[in-house]
C-alpha cells in the first residue's frame, strides 16, 4: 500500500492530464458532517467488507479518514482483496485541513 500526503493529493486533483482517483472516506456518518473533501464516495469503515465490489477496480483508489490509522487499515484490506492501486492519505483529513485547506473545520 502506498502513502500519499495531502499536498500530494491536492496536486493530484489540480491535474487534468492525469485520471482522478475514487476518493474512498471511510470515516462514519457524524464524521461527514465536521467536515469533508468533496467529491468522495462514503462506504463506513464497518461496511466496507460488503460494500468494496461498489469500488471501481480500475482506477486509483485514495482512502480517507480523520488521521489515517482507520484508512490504512481499509487500504490493506483492500489490497488483499486483489484492488492493485490503493492509496492511504496520510494523516486523513487533519493533515488535509492543515496543509491545503485552513479554512476547513478540524475536529
Amino acid at each position: 500500500m502506498k502513502q500519499i500526503r495531502a499536498t500530494e493529493l491536492a496536486a493530484w486533483l489540480r491535474d487534468t492530464q492525469r485520471p482522478q482517483p475514487v476518493l474512498l472516506d471511510v470515516r462514519e456518518p457524524w464524521e461527514l458532517d465536521q467536515c469533508r473533501i468533496e467529491g468522495i464516495v462514503h462506504i463506513p469503515m464497518h461496511t466496507v467488507p460488503l460494500r468494496c465490489d461498489e469500488l471501481d477496480t480500475a482506477r486509483d483508489i485514495v482512502v480517507i479518514c480523520h488521521h489515517g490509522g482507520r484508512s490504512m487499515q481499509v487500504a490493506m484490506f483492500l489490497e488483499r482483496k486483489g484492488y492493485a492501486s490503493v492509496f492511504n492519505l496520510n494523516g486523513g483529513v487533519e493533515a488535509w485541513a492543515c496543509d491545503v485547506d485552513p479554512g476547513m473545520r478540524r475536529y
